[in-house]
């Protein structure tokens, strides 16, 4: 049976409830009142954590796109000055961090390089996760492992024989593997939620889904597939500005994926085939032959 991890006060994995998570990534805008909105909303919900994205602009993005010019909320701008602009600091981190403890909201972040995990740590978050994108950078997830914290590794744009390098960089006893396609939004034929059997079979740790489809339906079935932590985005609304934005969910739409991933839950039992005691009334009424608890 693979090993549990222990997320705060909270373990993941086999047998357990499905951890949820509310990403709230970049979709933000850059404003720290939508931040404690969705924090807010992800709380009324039902969610387990709430999660953002750090990086150091400077180191992350590729010198091809620094001065790539594209519009947004702040004008013209070249796409380095438009990620400066989208990150938060320390100041809206201690903010970030203070709400979360007022309403009892557990918090953590995806760590793009080591600058940013330095960072996030301070926090005393229980838990950090390596992108998808950053998966092959070997001396990040060094600096992940030498966090000791639970790692949640995303698995998008990923072959399989990457994922087994990215996980001997880690420690699989404190480790969640997600199944993950980076399209934005991704259409459900390339979702392949079959892959979670296969991560399953192949590591001995908890494994779960990060989706980017539109709808709840397929999250549902990822659940049903046997994924321990599911993540989705959430947004305030899906027309805002964003790249994110139409991968996301809605406040009312994260309501019942909720709702939907604990009844799944609840129905689908212990697996044993058994006579239930509330059949009993119908055996004697309908069974003629073989009438026999």
């Amino acid at each position: 049976m693979p090993n549990n991890v222990r997320i705060g006060n909270r373990w993941v994995g086999s047998n357990k409830p499905a951890y949820i998570v509310a990403e709230i990534g970049i979709n933000h805008n850059g404003r720290l009142d939508f931040s404690l909105e969705m924090i807010n909303q992800a709380k009324r919900a039902g969610c387990n954590a709430v999660k953002f994205q750090k990086r150091n602009p400077v180191r992350c993005v590729p010198s091809r796109e620094k001065q790539r010019k594209l519009e947004t909320p702040w004008g013209y701008i070249c796409y380095l000055d438009y990620r400066k602009k989208m990150e938060f600091g320390l100041k809206e981190y201690r903010k970030i961090d203070s709400y979360c403890k007022k309403i009892g909201m557990t918090w953590f972040a995806s760590c793009w390089d080591e600058d940013s995990v330095n960072f996030i740590t301070q926090f005393n978050v229980p838990c950090l996760k390596v992108p998808s994108a950053c998966i092959t950078d070997f001396k990040l997830l060094k600096q992940f492992h030498k966090t000791g914290l639970p790692i949640i590794l995303s698995t998008g744009m990923s072959r399989l024989d990457q994922i087994e390098n990215a996980v001997q960089k880690l420690n699989t006893s404190n480790l969640i593997i997600l199944h993950s396609t980076s399209i934005y939004p991704c259409p459900v034929e390339k979702l392949n939620l079959k892959a979670i059997h296969t991560l399953k079979q192949k590591f001995d740790c908890p494994i779960g889904y990060s989706g980017h489809e539109v709808g709840l339906p397929t999250t549902i079935a990822a659940v049903v597939l046997g994924a321990c932590v599911i993540e989705r985005h959430l947004t305030l609304d899906r027309s805002m500005w964003g790249s994110d934005q139409a991968a996301s969910i809605e406040p009312v739409g994260f309501v019942r994926l909720v709702k939907y991933i604990r009844t799944v839950e609840q129905a689908l039992g212990d697996g044993e085939k058994k006579i239930d005691q509330q059949e009993l009334v119908a055996m004697k009424k309908l069974r003629k032959i073989g009438f026999s608890v």
